[in-house]
């Protein structure tokens, strides 16, 4: 029989830690003298006697964490935690039911972004700095477990990064340990030079840490009802530099900040990322620029796409404006640009850009060796070559993620939402993003008049999408719980 103390006791660690995050939320809440603050003190004890019961209950020397381990540990993570931190949702924010609480919670926890909750303006502070911290606590998890788990587990090709991040399956835990320090480090840098940015713009204190929170997360929550729109001008141009920043590879970063520039610079993902990022604005501008004419202010045009672009594209989900207005090709570049996603290694959502290099890498070997059959063509990326079961795994990602697209697709639309909201809630939930465009989305692009079971399928989409997908399906094979 699996041993499931190593798995269980990591878990209860990271949910006592998740209990004493709630205690920021209920001192906001007890200095601006809401009541909810009783509510978050109760799920903070809640949550870290459960989790201290846990981890002091499977306490031991886990050196060791087996391949089944790692898939149940990276999968229980994200299915235990959400499920905690729906209390101060279900308790504190008014309406809020199990479904839209656990909703709220799941797309926090995934930094999907996007909301259940009919109304943000009027809620608590601490309801909004709850959810931001969620965003926060999630995007530094992933960050984790892409570079400790989905390597070693082959997932989607990420053994590719194996070298990056430890080289045994033996030494995980200790190993993880140590990457996470350092991906907290820079997190915590780049989430405080963000709060200062956010400051020195305008932002009250407050605004400014949420939305801090929710930028270097690339989640996207925010504490109005107009997103982003509520912050026009400068504070935009500063949050397309930290969207950027948090959606390229945080390895990268962590050697910069050891005085490693080479690394950053060199690296065929990130430049790729930068490249496309250009095309998707340059479209969208030439565009709106030839179907506005000269009715459109250039600075607040070209602000507008840049912003709305780089929130897409990094998976964040902030919005500034209502882009279904601009017309369908920038819709198609938007759609298109949020299946494409960030870096592997880094916050950003969908399928990552690695993935589409390596696909591109093969299908042109493939026709080149139609050309000269005889001829061997071997694939390399960043200068490495490519082993054959990362091609595998990477081919084998793309069928699973578009296969589970389609099929949430269909079902979304057999709950009786319209076609464009199912494709865009499909969208916007398998690969991490945010918004969903549709008739049945409320003012504030919330999902909240959506049927139960729409919201989920959403709930699952933005589990498997944020697991890379095999991580989790893989629970599903009977032979997986063989001895």
């Amino acid at each position: 029989m699996m041993d499931l103390r190593p798995v269980a006791h990591p878990i209860g660690k990271i949910l006592t830690v998740i209990g004493a995050f709630m205690l920021f939320p209920m001192a906001v809440d007890w200095w601006n003298g809401d009541p909810h603050w009783v509510v978050f003190l109760q799920s903070a004890a809640l949550t870290m006697i459960a989790g201290t019961l846990v981890a002091v209950a499977t306490a031991g020397r886990y050196d060791h964490l087996t391949l089944h381990q790692a898939f149940l540990l990276t999968s229980g993570i994200w299915l235990i935690l959400p499920l905690f931190g729906t209390l101060p949702l279900m308790l504190g924010a008014s309406d809020a039911n199990f479904t839209d609480a656990f909703f709220e919670s799941m797309s926090g926890f995934t930094t999907t972004g996007t909301t259940a909750l009919p109304q943000l303006d009027g809620l608590a502070r601490g309801i909004h700095l709850w959810r931001a911290i969620l965003q926060w606590a999630g995007g530094l998890g992933i960050v984790v477990v892409a570079m400790v788990f989905l390597p070693v587990m082959k997932v989607g090709g990420m053994q590719f990064f194996r070298s990056e991040g430890f080289d045994t399956l033996g030494k995980v835990l200790p190993r993880a340990g140590q990457i996470a320090g350092e991906m907290t480090q820079l997190y915590l840098i780049l989430t405080g030079a963000c709060v200062i940015t956010y400051l020195l713009l305008g932002l009250s204190g407050f605004d400014a840490i949420v939305h801090a929170l929710t930028t270097i997360s690339t989640g996207g929550f925010s504490s109005y009802d107009a997103s982003f729109g509520a912050f026009l001008g400068p504070p935009e141009w500063a949050a397309c530099l930290f969207m950027i920043l948090a959606s390229i590879p945080f390895i990268r970063m962590v050697q910069l900040m050891r005085g490693q520039a080479a690394p950053l610079w060199r690296d065929t993902q990130v430049r790729a990322y930068l490249r496309w990022v250009f095309y998707a604005c340059a479209i969208i501008v030439i565009y709106r620029l030839a179907w506005m004419g000269q009715s459109a202010h250039p600075e607040e045009m070209l602000r507008e796409t840049v912003f709305n672009t780089i929130s897409t594209f990094s998976g964040t989900g902030f919005a500034s404006t209502n882009m279904t207005m601009w017309g369908h090709l920038p819709l198609t570049v938007l759609i298109i640009a949020g299946l494409i996603g960030g870096c592997t290694g880094s916050t950003g959502c969908s399928v990552k850009v690695f993935r589409y290099l390596v696909l591109f890498e093969a299908v042109g070997a493939q026709i080149r060796r139609m050309h000269s059959p005889h001829r061997i063509y071997p694939l390399r990326y960043d200068g490495q070559p490519l082993d054959q079961d990362v091609v595998d795994s990477v081919m084998a990602f793309f069928t699973l993620f578009f296969l589970t697209f389609g099929l949430l697709i269909v079902g979304l639309s057999l709950t009786g939402l319209h076609p464009r909201t199912a494709l865009t809630a499909a969208w916007t939930a398998i690969a991490n993003i945010g918004p969903v465009w549709g008739p049945e989305i409320t003012a504030n692009g919330s999902v909240a008049e959506f049927p139960t079971a729409a919201k989920w399928l959403m709930i699952l989409g933005m589990f498997l999408g944020r697991l890379e997908l095999v991580s989790v399906l893989v629970l599903l094979l009977p032979r997986f719980w063989r001895p």
